[in-house]
């Protein structure tokens, strides 16, 4: 029966069908998905509001990377006629108003438990339910668990000798103030040329009074081409939804953006030109799928970075300044490609300083600013965008036991292991949503949520229809999903490169590569494959 219905009984509050951790992207969803299957859904959120990722990353310049008509949900085609994107990338308020009116519109905070942080999950092997405890002494009992915690939510605060000293304002651009920051006339201190510091970088120097950006590693970004959008071009895009989400399914990426079907190195050098201005044009992170072996052999990169870098250079006034913003350490797009508005524009600036760490590395922070070498930079306001914990941090925070007493952390200290990105043995009838061993953040998360979310709740309709308890991942399926996802990655330029795929960003993290580089269309045709043979590589626990 469906508790929505007012001849449902009453749920009691510990004892549920699901329970969602993380009201994102993957959460807002989930609960929708699973209450409309006629399941009891309780979710858990430690941010005040709807969002993840978009309720948090409130820096300046914060904008999306997918375009807004593409990063946003399917599974209702009224509700993709009646939202209006104001940009082709929408800004962080604007893709926060959005998810805050998903959950109004299908009436989902009431199910919802804000200012909460799950700490415990933990198996009761007699009954295979998961009991769930949490921060504010909630506790609950759920047949099902559904991680919806998100690959980019832990933020990643760099071990700095003096950090704790500095007498300033230290702000994370993952955690930066609801009500913003104003710091016309300060000097600013910048860690990190990544995503989020190469998008708010320009915004800060529009502040600024001395905007000093201390770079360890220089990044690829590609200008994001933002306009807006007119009424007319709306109106194309929702005539055409259908047909851009087939595409966007079945594509590498879950953009409906297709590779030239040629090789860079079987095609003319004009052709090669006009492939890389349109995708320049088009804007941000696709540029690295401009050709299908832009990420598989150096040769093919190499056309892709000799074009990438001749646009950077002619932009930037100082030769020297532009040497060092560069990259020389990896091949372009094996590192997430940026995108940008007037970064490498804005070292053009007065007021801009860029610190070359690999040069003179930061020895230590005072109350008064940072210090590099015999050099001291006098900060007001210290600025760490220094990005996340990636892929498993926001689910290694929690303590989640299986079988036999073995915590998740300990079956993943030698890196992630998953069948398909979703389960785990040991840990029966727990789904991770969008992490390792799936396309992850390799794809459009929105479109890779819905498919997940859709893949779980099948699921569980399907172990309902036959009375069985749990599915739970076969040990041999685990290392056989392992190893295809480390051959595939393999067989790419991707393990070149020291990135947070690899989890190379924090110390002492195994070097793993933990996304799925086969392709989104490939990994739904996977795993669906999995579920018409009544979940290949599960066993199907019976009642």
């Amino acid at each position: 029966m469906n508790p929505e219905t007012p001849s449902a009984p009453a749920i009691r509050p510990a004892d549920v069908d699901v329970v969602v951790v993380g009201a994102g992207i993957a959460g807002l969803y989930a609960l929708h998905r699973f209450r409309g299957s006629g399941l009891t859904v309780r979710v858990f959120e430690a941010g005040e509001g709807v969002g993840g990722v978009w309720y948090w990353n409130r820096y300046p310049g914060a904008r999306c990377d997918v375009e807004s008509v593409d990063y946003s949900y399917s599974f209702d085609d009224a509700l993709q006629q009646e939202w209006n994107w104001s940009e082709k990338y929408a800004t962080q308020p604007e893709i926060l108003a959005y998810l805050e009116h998903v959950a109004d519109r299908y009436d989902l905070r009431r199910d919802i438990e804000f200012g909460t942080r799950v700490t415990d999950i933990v198996l009761d092997e007699q009954t295979l339910r998961w009991q769930v405890a949490t921060d504010t002494g909630r506790a609950v009992s759920a047949r099902f668990v559904v991680l919806a915690t998100g690959p980019l939510s832990n933020a990643n605060t760099p071990a700095i000798d003096g950090l704790d000293t500095f007498a300033g304002q230290i702000l994370h651009t993952s955690h930066w103030p609801h009500e913003g920051v104003d710091l016309t006339g300060q000097r600013v201190g910048v860690i990190g040329t990544g995503s989020s510091g190469i998008q708010t970088i320009p915004c800060l120097a529009e502040q600024a009074a001395r905007l000093h950006v201390f770079q360890r590693t220089a990044n690829y970004s590609v200008p994001a081409g933002n306009t807006p959008l007119s009424e007319e071009d709306r109106q194309a895009q929702k005539a055409n939804y259908a047909e851009r989400r087939r595409l966007s399914m079945a594509s590498g990426g879950g953009s409906p953006h297709q590779a030239h079907p040629k090789s860079a190195l079987e095609v003319s050098e004009q052709e090669l030109r006009e492939a890389y201005e349109k995708r320049w044009a088009l804007g941000g992170v696709l540029f690295s799928k401009t050709f299908p072996d832009q990420l598989v052999t150096l040769a093919a990169n190499d056309t892709a970075r000799l074009f990438w870098e001749e646009k950077v250079r002619a932009v930037i006034d100082d030769p020297r300044v532009a040497d060092l913003l560069v990259p020389r350490d990896h091949p372009i797009g094996t590192k997430r490609i940026c995108t940008d508005t007037n970064y490498y524009q804005t070292y053009n600036r007065d007021n801009v300083e860029l610190v070359d760490l690999r040069a003179t590395p930061i020895t230590r922070i005072d109350a008064a600013g940072v210090h590099t070498g015999d050099t001291h930079y006098p900060i007001d306001t210290l600025v760490l965008a220094t990005g996340f914990d990636a892929m498993t941090g926001s689910v290694s925070r929690m303590n989640i036991v299986g079988r036999g007493g073995e915590s998740l952390n300990e079956a993943w200290r030698e890196g992630p292991k998953t069948y398909l990105g979703l389960g785990m043995t040991g840990f029966p009838n727990l789904f991770n949503l969008t992490g390792p061993g799936s396309p992850s953040v390799l794809a459009n998360m929105v479109l890779h949520s819905e498919l997940h979310v859709d893949w779980v709740a099948e699921a569980i309709a399907f172990l309902d229809g036959r009375g069985a308890t749990a599915l739970e991942a076969r040990p041999d399926a685990v290392a056989d999903w392992v190893r295809e996802c480390a051959t595939r990655a393999a067989g790419t330029l991707m393990t070149q490169a020291n990135s947070w795929y690899l989890g190379a960003n924090i110390e002492g993290r195994p070097r793993v590569f933990m996304p799925f580089v086969g392709g989104f269309g490939v990994y739904g045709e996977i795993i669906a494959e999995v579920a018409a043979a009544g979940y290949k590589g599960f066993d199907v626990i019976e009642a």
